[in-house]
């Protein structure tokens, strides 16, 4: 099985990715799309998302990216080595779509840049990130 197909089906099944409510909604070789949809007790005050839910959405988004390809992976195994984010707007009320694109593979590395946005396109944040894959 391809690691783009297994991360299709990991997804879906990681109970914190449940608890937050992100769905998948593209894979593509080196690009993944997520979406956390907007609900009230993700946010910190009033309508305005905690920096920690759009955190976890973007290295979601980023772990989605780096498993995109089509290899066979030679391990189930694989962790976010460093993860940066970059505030940009407060994501206020509306349902946000991450998407990572890998901007280099290397053997066991994966270089990953995200972009949280809303609806409209607006821009909230941004994301840099190193993903292992395998041992």
């Amino acid at each position: 099985m391809k690691r783009r197909e297994l991360i299709a089906q990991f997804l879906p099944s990681s109970p914190f990715v449940a608890l937050l409510g992100i769905e998948l909604v593209e894979v593509g070789v080196d690009r993944a799309a997520v979406r956390l949809p907007f609900r009230p007790e993700l946010t910190t005050i009033a309508d305005v998302v905690h920096g920690g839910a759009l955190a976890s959405l973007i290295d979601m988004a980023a772990v989605s990216a780096a498993w995109a390809d089509d290899a066979e992976p030679r391990s189930m195994e694989g962790a976010t080595v460093s993860l940066t984010v970059s505030y940009v707007a407060a994501a206020r009320g509306k349902d946000l779509t991450a998407v990572g694109v890998v901007s280099k593979r290397g053997r066991n590395l994966v270089f990953v840049d995200v972009r949280v946005t809303e609806p409209d396109d607006r821009l909230v944040a941004t994301g840099a990130a190193v993903v292992t894959l395998g041992s």
